[in-house]
């Protein structure tokens, strides 16, 4: 383990910004959602004067789980649709958390939609599982398009699992996901057609379309009318490519009126290279330098094709870019005094926050090997220019070597317990550094982490 303690005063900028209170934002969200919830619960108890016997009890469950899986839908889109307000407020890392829980949720409601209205139904009719299902599917309205619809949120369910979106490529799971458009879309008009608590309630169907064309406008806006006027606007381009690290490069980007972005440290974005085998794909990727009018800068480790083929872009190459997203940034801030926690090429937003975070601020950056240590010239100057603290801890060899716990830390960071955190880093290193992290005594709220990969 290295380390540099640069005593010089700092003589770059940091912002000055106070510490700000948490924002209320994510409150209201779960209150405006569990609220829209149990609205839809009271549509289903007013239009149900009574329940009786198995058949009716399991036709008003499935009601009320098609209900829910219905309003989840809508909600889980929203949590996608990268509306600003949500996206700096509560995280896009966390928004994606939400995402995948709720989809888990809604997966499960639709599953015991389908399993308990077959089977009410088939009690009621007083015929056979199969042939209840036959007829429901062919016979019904919009039904056969809400079996469509219900077979792809099986299939991107599956396509989502951690241990198969492990073995597929991002550039696949992100592209199939969007299936999930096609069926909502089919799944609305089943919905409307064949729910009994919507026969003849317009009221209810007004509110349900009101809700799905809402959060249709705000998906329409933010996710594609928004990205392609800003590419319009600001007509991004390669104009530089420069290695790091072994296979480690940053690509600089540069364009027109960069400063209308408003992109902050800590920030990313979604990048589209416009070249041979890369344009379909729009992979996350941090900035690595705070941004700067005449350019944007982001550092990216080969781990996939798209990654390695940063490395072989040409200058002038046109570039498709959507954000800036994440509250990866200064605004997080609680505490005057700051320790950033990077591993591997997760230093990258860390180095935009090093240069521009106010107050007192430490990083400890861990790599595999000293070559591995990207960026280490600039950290190195950014220390010594603002009279900060930079920790280097490595695997290899053994003597420089220190395990990611409490008391590992805690040398390094005697008052860790009284700072904010923003970590960045792998997975694995992630999972082990929040762990050591609470047993050194940070508080939960006070750790910033977003893994930029959802």
């Amino acid at each position: 383990m290295t380390s540099t303690t640069p005593p010089a005063p700092a003589r770059t900028r940091p912002s000055r910004s106070a510490p700000r209170p948490p924002s209320p934002v994510p409150v209201l969200a779960h209150v405006m959602v569990w609220g829209g919830a149990a609205t839809v619960l009271a549509l289903w108890w007013n239009d149900t004067p009574s329940v009786v016997g198995a058949a009716g009890w399991l036709t008003g469950a499935g009601r009320i789980t098609g209900l829910l899986a219905g309003y989840a839908c809508a909600i889980l889109l929203l949590l996608m649709a990268r509306v600003p307000l949500l996206d700096r407020a509560i995280g896009t890392d966390r928004l994606a958390r939400w995402h995948a829980l709720g989809g888990r949720y809604t997966i499960s409601l639709a599953c015991a939609h389908v399993l308990l209205i077959i089977w009410g139904y088939a009690l009621e009719s007083h015929t056979g599982v199969v042939h209840q299902t036959t007829t429901l599917v062919l016979h019904y309205p919009d039904l056969l398009k809400g079996t469509i619809g219900f077979l792809l949120f099986l299939i991107t369910a599956i396509v989502s699992a951690r241990a198969v979106r492990r073995r597929i490529p991002y550039e696949t799971w992100h592209l199939l996901h969007f299936a999930t458009y096609l069926a909502v879309f089919l799944a609305f008009g089943h919905q409307l057609s064949d729910g009994a608590d919507f026969a003849g309630d317009r009221p209810a169907q007004l509110a349900w379309y009101a809700l799905y064309i809402a959060v249709a406008a705000l998906l329409g806006w933010y996710r594609f009318a928004v990205p392609v006027r800003r590419a319009l606007r600001h007509r991004l381009y390669v104009s530089e490519v420069r290695p790091e690290a072994p296979g480690v490069v940053s690509v600089y980007l540069s364009g027109s009126g960069l400063a209308e972005l408003r992109a902050e440290p800590g920030q990313f974005f979604r990048w589209r290279f416009l070249t041979r085998g890369m344009w379909w794909a729009a992979n996350p990727y941090s900035l690595s330098a705070a941004p700067h009018p005449a350019y944007l800068r982001i550092t990216v480790k080969a781990s996939g094709g798209h990654s390695a083929a940063l490395a072989r872009l040409r200058p002038g190459t046109r570039v498709f870019a959507e954000g800036p997203y994440g509250a990866f940034t200064a605004r997080r801030r609680r505490a005057r005094k700051t320790l950033l926690l990077g591993g591997g090429v997760g230093i990258t937003p860390l180095r935009a926050l090093f240069e521009t975070l106010p107050g007192e601020v430490i990083l400890v950056y861990r790599a595999r090997r000293p070559e591995d240590l990207a960026l280490r010239g600039e950290l190195d100057a950014l220390a010594a220019a603002r009279g900060a603290a930079v920790h280097y801890v490595v695997d290899e060899p053994a003597a420089y070597s220190s395990p990611l716990t409490a008391g590992a830390l805690r040398a390094l960071v005697p008052d860790i317990a009284e700072r904010d955190v923003y970590l960045c880093g792998p997975p694995g290193m992630t999972e082990a550094a929040l762990c050591a992290l609470r047993e050194a005594g940070v508080r939960r709220r006070r750790v910033h982490h977003e893994s930029f990969a959802l």
